[in-house]
Order: C-alpha cells, then structure tokens, then sequence
C-alpha cells in the first residue's frame, strides 16, 4: 500500500530545496498530482524559487513560499494561469507534506507550503475516526497521530510532494522570530531548488 511517510525508493523524484537554514529533501508524487508536481519542478530547474523567501513562517503550522513578489499576492504558474487542484485519498497535509497553497478553488499558481505541525488537535483526531469513508482510513488516522499535520487543511490544498530529511531545518525556520503578519523578521531564503 502507499505510504507517503516512506523513504524514497530508486528512482523516484526527488529535490533538494536549498534555504540559508540548510537543506530540505522531498520526495515528489508526479503520477498522483501531475500538474502540480510540472510546475513545480520547471519552475525549480528555470530558477523560478531562486532567492525567494518564505514569505509567510507559522510556528506549530507551515512555512509559505513560492511568491517572486514576497508578499504572498504574487506568483503564477509555468501556464501563465490558475491550475486546478489534484487530490489523491492517498496523499495528506501530515507534518512534511509540500502542499499547493491557493485562494480557493481551482487557484494554484507557484506558491506552496510545508507543514510544520507536529500534533493534531485530539478533538480532530477523534473526529476522523467518524470519516473512514470520507478518505481518513485506520492507516491516515495512524501516521497523523504518530507524526503530526494539518488535516483539516487535506482536500482542500493539492499535496504534491513529502519532506524526508532536514525535519530539523523545517523546524528552525518555523520557530524563527515573525513581524505582523507571519513574515519573518530577518529574511529565511531559498537558494535554489536542485532536482536529484
């Protein structure tokens, strides 16, 4: 069965997401979210990301990037136009997912998030056991308790890609000291994204 918390196998794609707090490695799931995963990655191997900053840094939520302009109003996908979500029941917001951020509906462009969460509200933990069939089986309802995520956030932003090592650099940039309005107070930057 497919877990998206397992290590990467040969062959998979991966990439390399360089930031001035170290580096994160993902694995991406192009046969689950094709479109997000091809914007993704042509904007990381066009230097799209290169020197943009996580605009927006929620300590025990997410760190947001992905916008040229830094304000979190910016960006466009590599098709110049909103591209429509792609959820899979078997991909989810655990802590580590890389996930579309969006406005709505249907409104992906380059921007993207990681959660940061490590704990699930126990009151929703609970209440995911009552959506089995809604796409929180007995395995989702595990790694969410066992690692932490966003699930509320699940069906509603395109999970794309899954952090498998530098849990450590997430966590610094999450904890890093935030002006009003979440962006932080001294610029955490990409660098680069390089494919593996």
């Amino acid at each position: 069965m497919f877990n998206q918390l397992d290590a990467p196998t040969e062959g998979e794609v991966c990439v390399c997401m360089k930031t001035n707090f170290g580096d994160m490695k993902f694995r991406m799931f192009p046969e689950k979210a094709p479109k997000a995963c091809e914007n993704f990655l042509t904007h990381a191997k066009q230097g799209y990301y290169d020197n943009l900053i996580f605009h927006r840094v929620i300590n025990d939520f997410m760190i947001q990037g992905g916008d040229p302009t830094g304000t979190g109003m910016g960006g466009e996908s590599i098709w110049n136009k909103a591209f429509e979500d792609e959820f899979d029941e078997n991909l989810h917001n655990f802590r580590g997912a890389l996930s579309m951020a969006n406005s709505g509906p249907h409104t992906n462009g380059s921007q993207f998030f990681v959660v940061q969460a490590d704990k699930v509200p126990a009151m929703m933990l609970s209440q995911m056991e009552e959506l089995t069939e809604q796409g929180f089986p007995y395995q989702v309802q595990e790694n969410y308790k066992n690692v932490g995520g966003t699930p509320w956030l699940d069906f509603k932003h395109t999970v794309f890609g899954q952090l498998y090592e530098g849990y450590d650099v997430l966590d610094a940039i999450a904890a890093t000291k935030v002006a009003p309005g979440d962006k932080p107070i001294e610029d955490v930057i990409i660098s680069g994204i390089e494919i593996l």
